[in-house]
Parts: C-alpha cells; structure tokens; sequence
C-alpha cells in the first residue's frame, strides 16, 4: 500500500512502513481501503477553515488518499 501525498504541487507515493502503523492493533480482517481510513486517522489532521484538507502530521504535506497493491 501505498499513500499519495500532495507536495508542492506535486503528488507523491509514500510506502507505508511498520513504523507508520506502529501501535495499530487489529482484532479482524480488514481490507486495503479500511486500512486506509486508519492510517488517515492516526497520521493525518483535518483542518476544516480555510483549506478543507488533512495535513500530515509529519508535515509532508496533504494526505489525498492511498494506492491499494
């Protein structure tokens, strides 16, 4: 899986390592877009005036969505 991160201008594919799911505990099977939702919650943060977007927490800029393999 991967995230598509917008930078500048431009989108960006960032894999998503053990590091970025670190503390994620899952008590079922879940599928790619489920995982997607999670890792949104857990790694991004919505601003809702005046931009409407979720920000990475890291500040690597607007997280847009994720790119199931």
């Amino acid at each position: 899986m991967d995230l598509i991160i917008l930078n500048d201008g431009l989108y960006h594919l960032v894999e998503v390592t053990k590091q970025m799911t670190a503390g994620i505990e899952l008590f079922a099977e879940i599928d790619c877009f489920n995982l997607c939702d999670i890792l949104r919650l857990k790694l991004t943060t919505y601003y809702d005036y005046p931009i409407n977007a979720h920000m990475m927490n890291d500040g690597s800029g607007d997280f847009y969505g994720c790119i199931c393999k």
